[in-house]
């Protein structure tokens, strides 16, 4: 692991995230071991809501017709997948005039922040750290969940940078990750057809007629939920309980007497020590970047008449930005090109993510980040690869190949959790913790075979004790996977499987810093 005076400086230099980034060759950021620019230059985000010729139509880089006038509800003119049916649209009108008049989740300001540090972490200067719940949802909504959650989030964001000696991105799967895609519309039961769940935010899970008939006033529950959330994470990011002091007493109970306990106290220790000297030296417990620390939300865009009803146009740039989330994503079933969400996503300012599976074609992955970023804009898009271990090895390169040849500026991310479900004897959906470690394994092992930056992890977990995925240090078997299988949709990490991957992730990391720095040297 690092040394304290590597932490300190860390500490003191988070991201140098107020750099100011300047690209003057777009296929610079992807050779790992060239001099990086210490400046970058703010690129200004496309005004979708104010073309200079509203009915002209223009072509992307790549040959992709787009109408230059995006409007918030130009979507509704493509055709939409994933989306339910409500069988009463006054009360579904209703439902959205009332998000419509409601106040944002999130703010446009901070949408802009994240983005700029996810630039950096294209550039490989810092390192996206995304996690929280396959689906939350309503009945398990309290206030300890969120708790145990973050500080998991904050025990790994620790462990990756003491590894990796950058900053690291903290981003959840909360406050708004209710939607999910399902590959069938209906779900068959001993001879019962009806709706198939789609999330809390749209219908309920048990498989009763009336549970399954979407209603639109779930939307209305779930932005409440959102903002308690993430009211509650906000105190927790700035009211002290995320202070560096603290950073021993973030170990949950059920991991203090386990290995990855045992390698988080002695880690913890060590940054006791590092804040002792940095006391010693004037930088005082009271300081902003001991007490506080940055934290945003994300979650697929998918019920777009909710999203369409945050959306907000921001006072002070005049573009538009979703404010359901700081963060969006594409999904894999919903990513076409001529497609409602790609169609709404393109006219809003948020950082977007776009999920890419073994299937994903290079040149349609190029065409897409062209709609979506025309003007190549570094933080905007960020690539969350989703393809088992085999798959990452013989895919990942050749996307990372056409971005590359086409200029683009991108964050890759890997998803080690959705290409590597199964199904376990019992029946239970589950993950197997070997396969998702041997898929973060194989997408390090690509960047550095590219030259490319691996920019960040993307995972479902949770602070519950639970039992959805097997193996691990604390060896979870197929046995056990029915004693705490509290999951609404599918298998997570729990604290101990997760604190141990963030163990992994940084040994990666501190190699590729310690192999970066002897190639400067030598």
């Amino acid at each position: 692991m690092a040394s304290s005076k590597s932490l300190i400086q860390t500490l003191l230099n988070p991201a140098a995230a107020t750099k100011q980034w300047q690209h003057p060759n777009p296929h610079h950021y992807h050779h790992q071991h060239h001099h990086r620019p210490t400046s970058i230059k703010a690129i200004r985000a496309s005004e979708p809501s104010k073309p200079s010729n509203p009915t002209a139509i223009t072509t992307t880089g790549h040959g992709i017709p787009i109408p230059a006038r995006w409007t918030i509800d130009g979507w509704k003119e493509k055709k939409a997948l994933q989306m339910p049916e409500y069988p009463d649209q006054d009360e579904l009108e209703s439902v959205l005039r009332t998000l419509s008049s409601f106040p944002p989740i999130v703010f446009a300001g901070e949408a802009r922040s994240l983005e700029e540090r996810l630039g950096h972490a294209a550039m490989g200067d810092a390192f996206l750290l995304m996690g929280g719940d396959c689906a939350e949802s309503f009945k398990e909504f309290n206030a300890n969940n969120i708790r145990d959650t973050f500080r998991v989030i904050l025990q790994m964001s620790v462990v990756l940078m003491f590894g990796a000696q950058m900053p690291i991105i903290k981003v959840g799967r909360m406050a708004g990750q209710f939607a999910k895609p399902r590959s069938d519309p209906f779900e068959e039961r001993n001879g019962v057809k009806l709706p198939s769940y789609r999330g809390d935010n749209v219908n309920g899970d048990a498989f009763e007629e009336k549970e399954r008939i979407p209603d639109p006033q779930r939307m209305v529950r779930a932005y409440c939920q959102s903002v308690a959330t993430l009211n509650l994470l906000r105190a927790f990011a700035t009211g002290g309980y995320a202070a560096m002091q603290r950073v021993a007493q973030w170990n949950l109970d059920f991991t203090e007497h386990s290995e990855q306990g045992d390698r988080y106290r002695e880690l913890a220790h060590r940054v006791d020590e590092a804040l002792g000297f940095m006391a010693a030296a004037g930088l005082t417990a009271e300081h902003p970047i001991m007490t506080t620390t940055d934290f945003w939300t994300s979650h697929e865009c998918l019920l777009l008449p909710y999203e369409q009803a945050l959306t907000r146009e921001d006072s002070t740039s005049g573009l538009y930005y979703d404010c359901s989330a700081h963060m969006l994503w594409v999904g894999e079933r919903t990513r076409q090109l001529d497609g409602a969400h790609v169609e709404f996503l393109r006219g809003v300012a948020n950082p977007l993510g776009i999920k890419a599976s073994d299937r994903m074609d290079p040149n349609e992955l190029v065409k897409l980040i062209d709609i979506l970023n025309p003007q190549n804009k570094p933080g905007r898009i960020t690539v969350i690869a989703r393809m088992g271990a085999e798959n990452m090895r013989v895919k990942l390169s050749h996307l990372i190949r056409a971005v590359r040849s086409a200029g683009q500026i991108v964050t890759w991310v890997s998803d080690p959790m959705h290409g590597n479900t199964i199904k376990a004897p019992c029946g239970l959906k589950t993950r197997s913790f070997d396969a998702i470690r041997a898929e973060v394994r194989a997408f390090f092992d690509v960047h550095d075979q590219e030259g490319s930056y691996p920019g960040g992890v993307h995972l479902e977990m949770t602070g519950q004790n639970v039992t959805e995925c097997v193996g691990g240090s604390r060896t979870i078997t197929f046995n056990d996977l029915s004693s705490r299988y509290h999951t609404h949709c599918d298998p997570r990490l729990n604290a101990s499987q997760s604190l141990e991957l963030a163990f992994i992730i940084a040994e990666r990391l501190r190699r590729r810093r310690l192999g970066a720095r002897q190639s400067v040297r030598f």
